[in-house]
């Protein structure tokens, strides 16, 4: 097979019209014609995202595939500790084969920090046994984001063990440090750790850049942080990534990684071999990658797209298949198996009363952030003097609730402002890490209503209001659906629009924002199954003062 183009060699920063002769999955030839030809397509590599959870996109690896390959992604550096909290080795299992069906090419980490914290109800325990065990495996690349980081700090025995094998197999470790910085963050990185994706501040990337970090600019459905760090990327690029860290299927349907390479060069004035060499080569050359990179005896993963302002991708190929064409994904559709852990029993609306101790005067509320993982805690004076707490719609205060799906147990509640519903609750099954049920709402009978949605489903994500309702059922693991990425999308954009249309929500994502309202080790105050947490103190703290 020979194809022909206009060929962009990244790695030697030039541009000449060529032919690339492929023979069984392999790149044999590729050969220089003419200079550039104006309007004539572009060969070049394909696009790696360098960290995210496949999990959050709601479908099994194989169908993530089929919907990537039409934007022109090849791969993936895959962190799967949210199948890791629910299952264990064995959701990791179960990614790397299904993941097996395409020739996608999925870097899959080895979950360092299951369960995340001592301070929730997780499904499962990844040990530091577990760990040298998929690290020894050839289809597991790295030691996944060690979200930990007071115990690396602080020397924890475990995270020490688990550091230490990973170093010892020679392979790359992630790190997750958001807001660390001084001396605790040099102390942090010290121990191998080598990369961080959540900086949300310009100055914070800085430092850490300083330090040898590699800084992946993360844009996804939640955390957006793209233009606070993209100026860096002027004078770092060799030293920077993109990823979507989590990323629903409505805005997979719409695009990738190319995005983020025509915002970086279109609206920021990155070079055009930078911006690719960020896109396309520093993960594979990271992460150890089998992706191709466009050059004799590599695989043959490129992709042709019409310009090098739009990228807009016409053909992705894989191992020399042409996998996607003009927006149609040429893959064949997978089987994907269900495997789940859900013991949940539904709730009644009583259990979710939330009574307001005698003598108190202000109350600690949660405050989310729209295109943010981070939370703030606010103060905020109770103006009633009920025995139970009700909404508070002018103020935006409403009730949300964590409720074990592992065992039998009560549910923890707690307050919350930002999400802005007017009307009805809102309920999922994904919520970071341990995925327990997490719900808000305006009243307790329509967020009892919408957590028995997600319990009947046994996974799923559901949008209530008195007797309507809308359901995505997501029956692997409680965090995927096994069918067709496309109707994914298209059911999850019904009750992404009822929260929002019906509901009130003023979240961009409110889902995605949902999720990580149980977050434990993201600051600084959020919910866990046990009770209300602060992250800055790593502690439980209480609501009413």
């Amino acid at each position: 097979m020979t194809v022909e183009g206009n060929i962009v060699d990244i790695i030697n920063r030039q541009i000449y019209f060529g032919q690339i002769t492929v023979e069984a999955g392999k790149i044999t030839e590729v050969s220089a014609l003419d200079n550039e030809r104006p309007g004539a397509p572009y060969l070049m590599p394909g696009f790696v995202d360098a960290h995210v959870h496949i999990e959050s996109s709601m479908l099994t690896p194989a169908h993530f595939a089929r919907l990537a390959v039409v934007h022109g992604t090849v791969g993936t550096v895959s962190d799967p500790h949210e199948i890791g909290n629910v299952l264990g080795v064995q959701g990791v299992e179960y990614m790397l084969e299904d993941a097996v069906q395409s020739p996608f090419h999925f870097a899959f980490g080895a979950p360092s920090c299951v369960p995340a914290t001592s301070f929730e109800t997780a499904g499962a325990n990844i040990d530091a046994s577990d760990i040298a065990s998929l690290l020894a495996r050839n289809d597991v690349y790295y030691l996944a984001e060690m979200m930990n980081y007071p115990g690396v700090i602080h020397n924890d025995e475990m995270v020490m063990q688990k550091l230490n094998i990973a170093r010892e197999a020679g392979k790359p470790i992630d790190g997750h440090a958001p807001g660390l910085r001084g001396q605790q963050a040099a102390t942090y990185f010290s121990h191998g750790i080598t990369t961080d994706h959540e900086c949300y501040q310009t100055d914070e990337a800085a430092e850490k850049l300083k330090l040898g970090v590699k800084i992946l600019i993360r844009e996804g459905s939640a955390a957006k942080n793209f233009e606070a760090l993209i100026p860096l990327a002027k004078t770092h690029w060799q030293n920077m990534m993109f990823c979507s860290d989590d990323k629903h299927p409505d805005e997979l349907v719409l695009g990738h990684i190319n995005i983020l390479v025509r915002r970086a060069i279109q609206d920021h004035g990155i070079g055009l071999f930078d911006a690719l060499f960020m896109a396309c080569i520093h993960p594979v050359l990271h992460y150890n990658m089998p992706v191709g990179l466009m050059q004799v005896g590599d695989n043959a993963d490129f992709i042709k797209v019409k310009d090098l302002l739009n990228f807009e991708v016409l053909q992705t190929y894989l191992e020399g298949i042409l996998v996607a064409e003009n927006g149609v994904s040429l893959l064949p559709l997978p089987n994907s198996t269900i495997v789940n852990q859900f013991h949940a029993s539904s709730i009644d609306s009583d259990q979710l009363a939330l009574a307001i101790p005698p003598n108190c005067a202000q109350m600690k509320v949660i405050a989310a952030k729209g295109g943010q993982l981070i939370t703030t805690a606010l103060h905020m004076d109770i103006l009633n003097q009920h025995t139970f707490f009700n909404a508070d719609l002018e103020r935006d205060v409403l009730k949300i609730v964590v409720y074990n799906r592992y065992a039998s147990a009560q549910p923890a509640i707690a307050l919350i402002h930002g999400f802005g519903l007017k009307h009805g609750a809102i309920a999922s099954s994904v919520a970071h890490d341990s995925h327990n049920v997490i719900a808000v709402g305006t009243n307790d009978q329509d967020l009892a209503a919408a957590i028995n949605e997600v319990v009947k489903h046994q996974g799923g994500v559901a949008a209530c209001y008195g007797d309507h309702s809308e359901v995505l059922p997501l029956p692997v693991a409680g965090l995927m659906s096994n069918l067709d990425g496309y109707l994914v999308s298209e059911a999850y954009q019904k009750v992404d629009q009822m929260s929002k249309k019906q509901l009130g929500s003023t979240l961009d994502a409110p889902f995605m924002t949902l999720s990580f309202m149980a977050l434990l080790v993201i600051p600084e105050l959020k919910l866990s199954d046990k009770g209300l947490f602060d992250a800055q103190k790593f502690d439980f703290t209480r609501i009413w003062l």
